[in-house]
């Protein structure tokens, strides 16, 4: 028995492989239609981005492979789907975020506001949650987790640390500091008795890392503490990308797939108007996540978690000390930040007035001619990145360049060209180029299951839905979502899902927003799994998580964010987007 379990270990790729195609090829075979042929398709690649059997990109090339085999699209039309609109503007707005992360200019911006919120423990924690969410709204919620984590830790250490501990850790920082002295000729042995070289060997620190502190040092409130703190930095990342049309994937998804189904949605999905509906809701399940992340972790006693009246203690001195300390080592904001915040600034004006929505935008004024739309939100972010090579990093010299030195050969040399804001070595190190791929393989399915009719298909069997209100199908879907999202990449949720959402929604007459929309906020939900998102992985491993931890604080958090969401397309959304209405453009007819 248990040498057969090893042989099935060791064959475990294989049989990943070779079972979901041996148990659906029946599919093709039996059924010989396009619209069966592209199910066996889907279903495929669901397993192999479920299992991750192989990497997600590698799974998203598969149309271009299997499409024009089974003769639903030609190769030429396939290829097509892998770089669309949608595509450059996630291009651009990655290009954008790697000049935000090349500069340390995240960094600073999180140090500065966590010096402002102080070390209270809820003001921390909303400190916390605030500037990762904020972050996460335009740079990847792994890298700003990535970044916040170490932090957090250092701050949560010396939190924890207790006084006698933070004495000696002084002490013998002072006599590291006396023996420098004394080599460098500058102070004498009584400087490195007084600085604490006396102390008996057993008391000594050897260093003053972030892993000098174990789990041992930590009492019953304090894991809680720790615990909470750092849970809420994985979660505001994931809430925070909700918020902006390129924060994460699944957004870029949704309005990939609604140019696709929809050509003639008149962009309803933009950058302003996408912004108008989900910042709103990010703010509320983010305040919720914080309140609730504190009665789970850090208590009830709101006075002494807010510090109304209770001065601030040395544990708390020394963890603004650390912040402070690190926003100090940042240095002044040099000309590459400023120009980087400048033009970083500038792209979210271009896109809030290039189409608002209330009022004609500069992009149809200027550009849109006989009622054709000629720029979009990807022309206003590579129009930033193409900046972004031509400005120089640092302050330019605008006096001629003039003979700096002379080489031994006597030959003039001259001052060297200044570096720009982004270098293309740059981008191709730090650029995810396989969600690019993932992307376009989405759009390349999707494609796929409208030519073939599948989609079609689908939505018809789901006509029985008419008879269930329209908020009751937005609910059970989102909860749906929400629990498939703990296995599988959200992007690849996403991509399976609003195809058949939509084709749903135009067979039974309902605005295809009124599910589209809520189905993608749900893939971010991703709260209760460390495999289920990155930043949930990042956090868990720095360790003093359970898994059950993170269970019992994601479960009541997926409510939270599908209550909300179903909130929020029942108010405002209703209002921005029209939903008691079945507009126009979703009339279309599949062939």
């Amino acid at each position: 028995m248990l040498s057969c379990l090893t042989t099935l270990r060791n064959f475990r790729t294989l049989l990943q492989l070779t079972v979901p195609l041996l148990l659906f090829l029946p599919l093709p075979v039996a059924v010989q239609t396009k619209a069966s042929y592209c199910g066996f398709i889907v279903l495929l690649m669901a397993v192999y981005w479920c299992t991750e059997v192989i990497p997600l990109a590698v799974t998203s090339l598969l149309p271009m492979l299997l499409f024009p085999m089974f003769g639903i699209m030609s190769a030429q039309d396939v290829c097509r789907q892998y770089l669309k609109d949608t595509n450059v503007l996630f291009l651009g707005g990655l290009m954008v975020a790697i000049a935000i992360e090349h500069w340390n200019l995240h960094k600073r911006i999180a140090l500065r506001a966590l010096l402002l919120v102080g070390v209270k423990p809820a003001l921390l924690m909303l400190g916390f949650m605030g500037v990762t969410a904020f972050l996460s709204m335009w740079i990847s919620n792994t890298a700003t987790t990535a970044m916040m984590v170490p932090i957090v830790k250092a701050v949560l250490d010396q939190l924890s640390c207790s006084e006698e501990k933070a004495k000696m850790m002084e002490l013998e920082a002072a006599r590291l500091s006396a023996n420098a002295l004394i080599l460098e000729g500058q102070g004498s042995a009584s400087d490195l008795e007084l600085s604490g070289d006396t102390l008996p060997p057993e008391t000594k620190i050897d260093n003053l890392s972030l892993a000098s502190i174990t789990e041992e040092d930590h009492d019953a409130h304090e894991m809680k503490m720790y615990k909470g703190l750092t849970l809420c930095v994985c979660y505001a990342a994931s809430i925070g990308g909700t918020a902006t049309l390129t924060g994460t994937g699944p957004n870029l998804v949704l309005k990939g797939q609604m140019n696709q189904i929809y050509p003639d949605n008149e962009e309803v999905i933009n950058f302003a108007t996408w912004f108008g509906f989900s910042f709103p809701n990010m703010l509320i399940i983010l305040f919720l996540c914080w309140i609730w992340l504190q009665i789970l972790f850090l208590g009830m006693n709101f006075r002494e978690l807010w510090g109304w009246g209770i001065p601030v203690s040395s544990k708390e001195k020394r963890a603004h000390g650390v912040i402070e300390k690190e926003y100090i080592q940042l240095g002044p904001m040099t000309f590459a930040e400023k120009a980087v915040l400048t033009l970083f600034c500038l792209l979210v004006i271009l896109w809030f007035t290039r189409e608002p929505g209330f009022i004609p935008g500069w992009g149809s004024v200027l550009f849109d001619k006989n009622g054709a739309t000629y720029v979009t939100d990807a022309t206003v972010v590579m129009f930033i990145a193409f900046l972004m090579f031509i400005v120089p990093s640092q302050k330019p010299n605008l006096t001629p360049w003039k003979q700096t030195q002379v080489s031994t050969e006597d030959k003039p040399v001259t001052n060297l060209p200044i570096n720009k804001l982004l270098n293309w070595v740059t981008v191709q190190r730090k650029l995810p180029w396989n969600v690019v791929v993932l992307l376009g393989g989405g759009f390349a399915l999707a494609k796929g299951c409208e030519v073939s009719g599948l989609s079609q298909q689908l939505g018809e069997q789901l006509l029985p839905l008419q008879k269930i209100p329209h908020w009751a199908i937005a609910v059970i879907l989102c909860l749906a979502i929400a629990i498939f999202t703990e296995c599988t990449s959200n992007v690849a949720t996403a991509t399976l899902f609003l195809p058949i959402l939509a084709s749903m929604a135009t067979s039974i007459q309902m605005n295809p927003l009124y599910v589209l929309i809520p189905a993608t906020l749900s893939t971010s939900f991703a709260f209760m799994l460390p495999v289920a998102t990155p930043p949930n992985a990042i956090v868990f491993s720095y360790g003093h998580l359970k898994v059950s931890d993170m269970a019992r604080a994601g479960f009541l958090l997926n409510l939270i964010g599908v209550a909300t969401v179903t909130l929020a397309i029942n108010t405002w959304g209703r209002l921005m987007f029209n939903l008691d209405t079945f507009p126009t453009w979703a009339n279309v007819t599949r062939k």
